[in-house]
């Protein structure tokens, strides 16, 4: 394929050299004249290993060069990639003005140009760039988006140090499309790259390097607080951080990283309560870990303005336990959001197949009679009933039996807490957080 990569800095840089050395003639774009300089005598733009070796080898083969020439660069290939930087300014937004800019140029550029184009976004962006690049391409060509042109989101996850080989084995490659053409050739450019290619909605691919970096950020600061402790305690913290990695079913999984309700049981809530007051009695500030329990009860506080907002007064819960498969009533959340709710003056019916009221016992026992102390009154295995006897219903867990109960029954509303899988949408269903 011939492709332009408008921006020679790091991603531009990797980009056109491992492109190249895919078999593709690349060109780069570059308003810094010595930028274009660099390229067209085979040398790199920036420092990295093994980037000086693909360059000069692919120059040499004549399958690299650079211009100042926007126009000459759009004229002569299929697919521009963007690749200008996004600086933040001192409140934490994006400057895209080169962004916008270099969406004007190839806009300007395929006024006189007939062939189909594709622009990728490969610069980290936020969601609705993609929209307004379309626009701005489409303005200054007068052509029409998906018709003379696309526009892909297609992010990069390249670390410094290791950028090469994280082009070739990246965890996936995101197309962000709605494009189905563009999309397929955007696969076949792909083509020899060790991951597997997912395409997705266009927001959703220029979300995920920002929840991405977020989350290693983050991360980052537990770790060190983790590792703050420890040294009070004179305990090696990269022997317990790595006893800590082994574990990939929880701790480096998937498992926990479902946007939902909020964590309860015996354990979390406990645990996580300790170990910050362990910080507290060395004199250390925990602000990640102090932080934890504050974000778990504005969940909390959400759930419960939603069912507020319903202005209805007949309540009822599908699930009381703290998770699905059990009979464990201590520091669910639901019973928390239903003892609230019982305060407020609610009427509750509550559904939960797995509690048996008279089989309760031990600190279970103690701890629903402190909370709903008449749950005996409030709780029956007729999930029917409880449908029947309310207006808004709460689904606390994902069984089988929930799904689409909100075409069933059309006139109530559903609050879901766990995002039931297959749920068809409607009028009368909404997610905590989705």
């Amino acid at each position: 394929m011939n492709i332009s990569i408008f921006g020679l800095g790091y991603v531009g840089c990797v980009s056109i050299a491992c492109l190249a050395e895919n078999g593709h003639n690349v060109m780069g774009v570059d308003v810094m004249p010595h930028k274009n300089d660099l390229i067209n005598q085979g040398k790199a733009t920036i420092i990295e290993k093994d980037i000086d070796a693909l360059i000069e080898n692919n120059w040499k083969a004549g399958r690299i060069s650079s211009t100042l020439d926007f126009q000459d660069a759009v004229k002569k290939t299929e697919v521009s990639i963007i690749c200008v930087g996004t600086p933040s300014d001192v409140n934490g937004h994006l400057n895209l003005t080169a962004i916008y800019e270099t969406a004007a140029q190839i806009g300007k550029a395929l006024k006189n140009k007939e062939d189909f184009h594709i622009a990728v976004i490969r610069s980290t962006v936020l969601p609705g760039t993609n929209q307004r690049v379309g626009e701005i391409i489409a303005e200054h060509s007068g052509k029409e988006r998906n018709k003379d042109f696309a526009v892909i989101s297609n992010p990069e996850f390249l670390r410094e140090g290791s950028a090469v080989k994280d082009y070739y084995n990246p965890p996936v490659t995101v197309i962000g499309t709605d494009n189905e053409a563009a999309s397929k050739r955007m696969i076949e450019m792909y083509k020899g790259i060790n991951a597997p290619i997912e395409e997705t909605s266009i927001e959703i691919a220029e979300l995920i390097k920002y929840v991405n970096n977020s989350f290693h950020a983050l991360k980052v600061s537990f770790a060190n607080e983790v590792g703050n402790i420890c040294k009070k305690m004179n305990i090696d913290s990269h022997q317990l951080m790595n006893l800590f990695c082994m574990d990939k079913q929880l701790n480096l999984s998937s498992y926990y990283l479902k946007p939902g309700f909020a964590f309860g049981g015996s354990c979390l809530p406990k645990d996580l309560k300790a170990f910050n007051t362990m910080a507290h009695d060395f004199y250390l500030e925990s602000p990640v870990l102090s932080s934890i329990l504050e974000s778990n009860q504005n969940q909390k506080n959400q759930a419960l303005k939603m069912v507020l907002d319903q202005n209805t007064r007949k309540v009822g819960v599908l699930g009381l336990s703290f998770k699905k498969g059990t009979d464990d009533l201590r520091y669910s959340p639901v019973v928390e959001l239903a003892e609230n709710l019982l305060g407020k003056g609610y009427s509750i019916s509550i559904y939960d197949k797995n509690v048996n009221v008279s089989k309760l016992s031990g600190t279970n026992k103690v701890y629903i009679d402190k909370h709903i102390p008449h749950l005996s009154e409030l709780i029956t295995d007729d999930l029917e009933e409880v449908v029947e006897n309310s207006d808004t219903i709460i689904i606390s867990h994902d069984e089988p039996e929930f799904k689409d109960i909100n075409i069933k029954y059309p006139k109530k509303h559903f609050i879901d807490l766990v995002k039931i899988k297959g749920n068809k949408k409607t009028d009368n269903y909404e997610g905590i957080c989705w």
